[in-house]
């Protein structure tokens, strides 16, 4: 994994607004109607070089693939690689599992008005009826053959795949055939490691998104404890070692995030009561949300842990807002961590994704490639000052 040597590095954490000729193959995937497969390969090989093209022309210098060969979100893709599932449409009178959570409970009113704005995209709950194992060996493969393909035109410091870390796969499944959930999740993790390894030895880095560590404390506290929360959090974190294990710690990315949806966030654990257990994770650099307003004062929590030899990829750009960050404030951001953690340890990269999955985006496409500008833009401020 490359350091910021000679200057500040810049990156992101995945996820991309995918164009609108690939959009229209995939809802015609999600909904099981017919398409030109052939067609369809060609459109995403070359919307993947398109994508891998305009984010090193923009300056960035470790991009990734923007997720585009994942025909749903960027955690219920497993849903096409793992067996073992099964997909039901949630009941009308069910409780929708992806609506709930204490700051949903504080803020009833506007969430409504959000909903009615921003339709939760799931309507289909995954339920676990028989054992789990890893079934996506030819679509990862796929999805590694255009992105190397498409690195082959460019140049790059380093290149990663994001995907989803074992606490996040299918997250809100229920099970129907494991004897607990503890034991559902470690066969989940088992059979993500397929997935982990073929990315890296395919030479590229690995990314474990993981949104639900951190927003799991909103969901579960209360009615439960924070001790039983952090009981919960080292347990994942356990499981997401094993599912890591024979894999060089230095070529994995392991990104942590509060939720990606634009809400209050007055409930989300602070990062101070929960880092040391993220930085049990055997892994070579952590990508942390810290641009939004919620977050960002926690710069501060790096100045009483130590990251030893690993990397902080800190969100220094939100993904969440059509305001674009002045370039002189992002360089502050990462002027203030690289004091504290060394230069080179600091890697800028952004919140979040900019599309949580093929139809859903947080931002215009413009205003993200806006954003990057402003990010490489404050990377090459922040490296006259540092070097």
């Amino acid at each position: 994994m490359k350091r910021s040597t000679n200057r500040i590095l810049t990156t992101h954490v995945g996820s991309l607004i995918r164009p609108a000729q690939l959009q229209d193959f995939l809802r015609a995937i999600q909904a099981g109607k017919p398409y030109d497969e052939k067609a369809y390969q060609k459109c995403l090989t070359d919307s993947v070089a398109e994508v891998v093209r305009e984010q090193t022309d923009t300056g960035i210098d470790v991009p990734s693939d923007g997720e585009f060969g994942k025909s749903i979100s960027w955690a219920q893709y497993a849903l096409t690689r793992l067996s073992g599932f099964e997909r039901r449409p949630i009941k009308e009178d069910a409780a929708n599992p992806f609506k709930r959570g204490a700051d949903r409970t504080r803020f009833a009113e506007f969430y409504a008005e959000l909903d009615g704005e921003q339709k939760v995209a799931t309507v289909t709950e995954a339920i676990c009826t028989g054992p789990i194992a890893y079934t996506g060996q030819a679509e990862l493969a796929r999805d590694i053959e255009n992105f190397k393909a498409a690195l082959k035109t460019v140049k790059t410091e380093d290149a990663f795949l994001p995907v989803a870390a074992p606490a996040s796969v299918i997250p809100d499944r229920k099970n129907e055939y494991y004897k607990s959930d503890e034991e559902l999740q470690a066969a989940i993790g088992a059979a993500m490691h397929t997935e982990y390894k073929m990315i890296v030895d395919a030479g590229l880095l690995v990314q474990l998104d993981d949104a639900r560590s951190a927003v799991t404390y909103d969901r579960m506290v209360p009615p439960a404890s924070f001790d039983d929360y952090l009981r919960w959090l080292e347990r994942q974190i356990d499981i997401m070692n094993a599912a890591l294990e024979g894999i060089p710690a230095d070529r994995v990315r392991y990104h942590v995030c509060w939720g990606s949806w634009p809400g209050p966030h007055v409930t989300d654990v602070p990062l101070k009561d929960i880092v040391n257990v993220i930085l049990k994770a055997k892994v070579g650099a952590f990508v942390i949300e810290g641009a939004n307003p919620r977050h960002e004062h926690e710069w501060k929590v790096w100045k009483d842990v130590k990251l030893g030899d690993r990397l902080l990829i800190p969100g220094v750009i939100s993904h969440a807002t059509n305001v674009v960050e002045h370039p002189e404030l992002v360089a502050e951001r990462i002027v203030r961590l690289a004091k504290i953690l060394g230069r080179e340890n600091v890697i800028a990269g952004t919140d979040c994704g900019f599309a949580q999955g093929p139809f859903y985006r947080r931002v215009h496409p413009s205003v993200m490639w806006a954003k990057f500008e402003a990010l490489v833009e404050g990377a090459k401020i922040a490296s006259r000052e540092l070097w």
